[in-house]
């Protein structure tokens, strides 16, 4: 609808007057939210009555525009807000009538919602972070993929060890160097805090981790790993020792019984392997697949932070030590949550998951 652009006050308050009175009639006859759709759009729309209408504010004087533009203005918002509350209205009664016309009980119980639960192994790594929480370690994270330097070279692994080799890690061809793999272990994690941070310094990283092992029922080539390290002044293997001993027991409870076997990493100087007694044959199966038949389970590699490694990253291990710890979250997760065989957890069989 087009007005005379020429048109004076009084005949625009005439029409402003018959606008309104128009379309307030005809709100009061919709009966449907297509017609009150058709409706607004005609009133207020971009070619609508009421916005063609306004377009003749340009031609008035300065004191016409005072006096009809809050007219206007109070209408459009008057309208808007009626059209506003007559969906609302018509929204409702469609949805009723719609509920009329279907047969339901409304009486009888919802379908059954399957809600979803946590992983195992998400469920698994929960215990362990909360128990290393209350021990005073703090979360850290790093990339999954890792330069040379912080995998290997400031961890004391010379460019001759066989954690280099292409038959145990994944490196990444990106230049004609082999400058980059998908991280062995959280060990990068430790020493990007180190590089950061000054002592004292108590993390733990949890993370993926990748290695080219065979699959077996211990062996995967993704992983999850939670490593943990506490440099301070005078720190020593007897609090490694402590500390280690509360957190098996915290897992398997308080008569699990732990051992600390000698052992040797780059990074760590002196080295233990940690094992725990088998929860599934106590050590009297000689046929057992955890344990193969010794009784004791391996659950994590530690020791006292080699002082190269403290050198590497701008500490002084004439003043400061410490001690550093990495475990497999499945390894851990198989023995606390009775399961036998690692490929379960990546394997998605709906009826092992759902028992967690």
């Amino acid at each position: 609808m087009l007005y005379n652009i020429y048109m004076t006050l009084n005949e625009l308050q005439t029409k402003l007057s018959e606008i309104e009175t128009s379309i307030n009639s005809k709100l009061q006859t919709c009966q449907d939210t297509k017609t009150l759709q058709d409706l607004q759009i005609s009133a207020l729309g971009r070619k609508g009555a009421l916005t063609e209408l306004l377009k003749n504010l340009k031609d008035l004087s300065l004191e016409e525009k005072k006096l009809f533009g809050p007219k206007s203005n109070a209408l459009k918002q008057s309208l808007t807000t009626a059209f506003e509350a007559k969906l609302a209205e018509l929204s409702l009664k469609e949805i009723n009538e719609n509920l009329n016309k279907t047969k339901i009980d409304l009486t009888l119980p919802a379908f059954p919602f399957n809600q979803g639960k946590r992983h195992p192994l998400a469920i698994a790594q929960k215990r362990m972070t909360d128990i290393l929480s209350r021990l005073g370690f703090v979360w850290a994270e790093g990339p999954l993929i890792e330069d040379e330097l912080h995998n290997f070279d400031a961890l004391n692994i010379p460019k001759n060890h066989p954690a280099r080799d292409m038959q145990d890690t994944f490196f990444i061809k990106n230049t004609a160097r082999k400058d980059f793999v998908l991280r062995t272990h959280t060990s990068g994690v430790q020493i990007r805090t180190m590089q950061k941070q000054k002592p004292p310094i108590r993390i733990m990283a949890p993370g993926r981790v990748f290695r080219k092992d065979a699959i077996d029922a211990t062996h995967y080539p993704v992983f999850n790993q939670i490593e943990g390290l506490y440099v301070d002044k005078n720190v020593s293997l007897a609090d490694l020792k402590r500390d280690l001993t509360v957190f098996m027991r915290g897992l398997f409870g308080q008569k699990a019984e732990v051992r600390f076997r000698s052992s040797f990493f780059p990074f760590t100087e002196p080295s233990v392997e940690v094992d725990v007694k088998c929860v599934f044959c106590e050590g009297k199966d000689a046929n057992c697949p955890v344990c193969r038949g010794s009784g004791w389970k391996e659950m994590l590699g530690a020791g006292v932070v080699h002082p190269n490694v403290l050198k590497n990253c701008g500490i002084d291990p004439e003043v400061y030590s410490g001690y550093a710890f990495g475990m497999g979250v499945e390894r851990l997760a198989m023995f606390s949550l009775n399961i036998k065989d690692i490929r379960a957890f990546y394997e998605n069989d709906i009826r092992i998951l759902e028992q967690f």
